[in-house]
């Protein structure tokens, strides 16, 4: 080997080493979480054998719907491994099927006002956002919630399927708030 080809060969195995550590990473269900919605840093996805409950942190895919793209283009949500293409949410179960949700200043949940979820009509560009009316959350499907002020939850996409759930979140290794 020349001189001139040992730097590209360290150079590759090096490439190959960050590649193979994180498909080994991302197959053991570990994630990176850069969104301030809850601490950034290292996730992983704990298998749920069982169906979500109010309560659960979970990684979650966000349906192939227009709204979902909105979010995308608007910078909400970034780009991933879900169907269309988007990357899974991690946020808290906060209402089930059947549940009652009310949306006006804060969301309340059968009768219970949500810590934390003051209701914003337009986003830190002020762009609007349309809140999710209220409701019955129907059988199958989830109404979640990140304590984080500018989250973007059911607050404005409403409840999402819950066939969407991928797993508990745990965190492995993160940081801030």
């Amino acid at each position: 080997m020349t001189v001139r080809r040992f730097p590209l060969v360290i150079l590759l195995a090096g490439a190959g080493l960050v590649i193979a550590v994180a498909g080994a990473g991302w197959c053991a269900g570990l994630r990176v979480n850069m969104t301030p919605s809850y601490p950034r840093g290292l996730w992983r996805i704990e298998m749920l054998d069982r169906e979500a409950a109010a309560g659960d942190l979970v990684f979650v895919c966000p349906p192939h719907t227009a709204e979902f793209e909105r979010a995308f283009d608007r910078g909400y949500i970034r780009r991933g491994l879900c169907a269309g293409g988007l990357s899974p949410l991690i946020k808290t179960v906060v209402a089930i099927g059947g549940q009652q949700v009310n949306v006006a200043n804060r969301v309340s949940i059968d009768g219970r006002p949500l810590p934390d979820s003051e209701v914003r009509h337009a986003d830190a560009a002020r762009r609007p956002l349309t809140p999710f009316a209220g409701g019955v959350v129907p059988a199958g499907e989830l109404y979640l919630h990140s304590d984080f002020a500018g989250s973007y939850d059911s607050h404005y996409f409403g409840p999402i399927p819950s066939s969407g759930v991928l797993g508990l979140a745990r965190p492995v290794f993160t940081f801030g708030p």
